[in-house]
């Protein structure tokens, strides 16, 4: 094996530059690993690469994503390399989106034994260098991290537009310039950034002094090269009129430092740096998602977790909006759960079968608060005649390593067992086919009660064309089902707003949470009403406020009730929140839902009442458009 690889090595540049003893030496060190077709290794700026990979056999496409579309379209092919310009220049961020086109096989180097070569071999690092420097020139490229850290507090901060915080100086140069003249620039002026502009004037890259560390002082990088052969490329930019926290989900999705804010017609307005927009109070959402992706065991990951709670709280003191809050908890859940299937998947070896971790609930809505327990499950492609058991066994196998590791992390396991750790629900997709067409076409309303959670799927890791397609086959065969419709309804109109007659607030009476209300019952009335009418329409988006956002483009409702509903469901959000992260960071209790009206302002006491009122008048809606025919009244 040694001797075949060492041979192989041989023939791959720049391995080929290195002595025979040292050549060897690094076979020895060589992990060999073997993918299936149709598997996204590396995701861009989100997974952190450990080891650079060399093909040895197959295929591979990498490309960068941006929502739907994939641009700068490449294929690896043998004795092509990928994570070598990620190491050194990305901070093992890997630049670009990989997946496998078909059955791969890696031979691959750690991250340590790579960069030791490169530290002792100038033409081996030089090798990427040269890469870097032709992929850049044909066009945007990759998005880098840096930045220095200069903090701005605000009273209102994540509320705030970009436009009141980003600083509106910045310096700029041609990207032919020396590097030691951009420097000297940056100093001048002392920025910590300098925008890097093209020929045509047109701002093509960003050059920072982490660059200027890393890519230059640390690797004794000749200054005299120009801005171009090194600046941060594409530009991740913003409008002024962006809010703080869309800038705070931009940066935790690229993985980066600074934000490029310009105007409508792709003008340079200013820069904002991470802590310009995140450390309020000292608070970072990025820092800790970074720290989630370099993780390596379980009890990192639940150190990490634990962290959650304080950040919320602080968040919420800078004036953090409900919509935000949610989103930042969601990409903190994404990220654990994605490193957990790494180390899963390290451990059980490759799939058998393309697969999908479904996540439901209010995970799947992407409306997770701090008291969240599991809603899970697997789908996988039916297997060949004769191979269903081996591969029912793996999947099974998979789902219970990720379910206990979820709860270990502080993920509760579902006290209803609707996770994939469940052998009912870790089935291929012919049997979740079934699944949905028995609960459309056979289920009773109480049965309807107990799997509703299942209409909020979404893909948490793996393949989303399985859940894509289960998605399509959902909207199918619903139809116009009235009676599924009429089952959904009459299960969400069996509970009321907790307000009397008077438009008193009605507390609970009894048991240790007697003089309280449970805020997250009336909240689940709207997430039904929601969820009913996006069924009905075929509207794909499983966020609560995403789907009313669309009923109202649809003019299903009007301004009014959209106005009425957002803002109801936006208000019992951010109470929960509010109480759950005062519970955990003050009171140093378990989170729960049971709120104290006596502890709310007068104003919020006064708005929960209207709230309550307006789903009373949504559930008037789905009363008049739904159960007339079955007289529930």
């Amino acid at each position: 094996m040694t001797e075949k690889s060492a041979g192989f090595l041989a023939s791959v540049e720049p391995f080929a530059f290195l002595p025979e003893n040292e050549l060897k030496k690094t076979a020895l060190n060589l992990i060999q690993d073997t993918y299936p077709a149709g598997m996204t290794l590396f995701i861009q700026n989100k997974t952190v690469l450990d080891r650079v990979y060399i093909v040895a056999e197959g295929r591979l496409e990498k490309y960068v994503q941006e929502e739907d579309q994939k641009t700068l379209y490449d294929v690896l092919v043998k004795k092509n390399i990928y994570g070598g310009l990620s190491t050194l220049f990305n901070r093992s961020l890997s630049i670009r989106t990989v997946t496998t086109l078909e059955k791969t096989k890696l031979y691959s180097l750690s991250r340590a034994n790579f960069l030791d070569l490169c530290s002792r071999y100038p033409d081996f690092i030089q090798f990427f260098t040269d890469q870097l420097s032709r992929q850049m020139l044909q066009g945007p490229y990759m998005s880098f991290l840096a930045g220095r850290k200069e903090s701005t507090a605000s009273t209102d901060f994540l509320n705030l537009a970009l436009q009141d915080i980003y600083s509106r100086s910045f310096a700029s140069c041609e990207e032919d310039l020396s590097i030691q003249e951009a420097a000297r620039i940056m100093s001048e002026k002392k920025r910590s950034s300098i925008i890097v502009m093209n020929k045509q004037g047109r701002s093509v890259g960003l050059l920072t002094d982490n660059d200027l560390r890393s890519k230059v002082v640390s690797r004794n990088y000749p200054v005299h090269h120009p801005v171009k052969d090194i600046d941060s490329r594409p530009l991740i930019a913003l409008s002024p009129r962006a809010q703080v926290f869309e800038a705070v989900l931009k940066m935790m999705r690229h993985n980066i430092k600074h934000l490029v804010i310009t105007d409508d017609q792709e003008n340079i307005l200013g820069i904002a740096t991470e802590q310009d927009l995140l450390l309020a109070q000292g608070k970072s959402p990025v820092y800790l998602m970074r720290e989630i992706q370099m993780a390596s065991t379980i009890s990192e990951l639940k150190a990490r977790y634990r962290q959650l709670p304080g950040l919320v709280k602080s968040l919420i003191d800078s004036g953090a909006k409900a919509g935000g809050l949610n989103r930042i908890i969601t990409e903190i859940s994404n990220a654990i759960l994605k490193k957990i299937f790494s180390l899963a998947l390290k451990d059980l070896g490759e799939p058998p079968a393309r697969f999908a971790f479904m996540v439901m609930g209010s995970d799947g809505r992407m409306e997770q608060t701090l008291k969240t327990d599991q809603d899970n499950a697997i789908v996988f492609e039916d297997a060949k005649t004769g191979q269903e058991e081996e591969v029912l066994n793996y999947f099974l196998r998979l789902g219970e390593k990720v379910c206990n590791w979820l709860n270990q992390v502080g993920y509760s396991f579902c006290r209803y067992k609707v996770m994939a750790s469940n052998p009912k629900w870790c089935q291929p997709l012919s049997v979740w086919r079934k699944h949905f067409w028995n609960w459309i076409h056979k289920a009773e309303p109480a049965d309807l009660l107990n799997s509703s959670i299942f209409f909020d799927f979404r893909t948490g890791y793996g393949d989303q064309t399985l859940t894509d397609e289960l998605k399509n086959y959902l909207f199918n065969t619903l139809g116009d089902w009235k009676g599924f419709f009429r089952h959904l309804a009459e299960n969400s109109l069996r509970f009321r707003p907790p307000l009397d007659l008077f438009g008193n607030l009605i507390l609970k009476k009894k048991g240790d949470k007697k003089k309280c209300l449970d805020i997250k019952e009336p909240m689940q009335i709207m997430v039904d009403f929601a969820r009913i009418y996006a069924l009905q329409y075929k509207i794909p988006e499983t966020n609560t406020l995403d789907r009313l956002e669309r009923l109202h483009r649809l003019g299903v409702l009007d301004n009014q009730d959209h106005e009425e509903l957002v803002h109801s469901y936006s208000l019992m959000m951010f109470i929960r929140l509010s109480h759950q992260a005062e519970t955990l960071v003050v009171e140093n209790r378990p989170a729960d839902n049971c709120i104290l009206p006596k502890k709310l302002t007068y104003i919020h006491r006064q708005s929960l009442k209207g709230a309550f009122k307006g789903i009373r008048n949504a559930q008037s809606r789905m009363r008049m458009d739904l159960t007339q025919d079955i007289g529930i009244t």
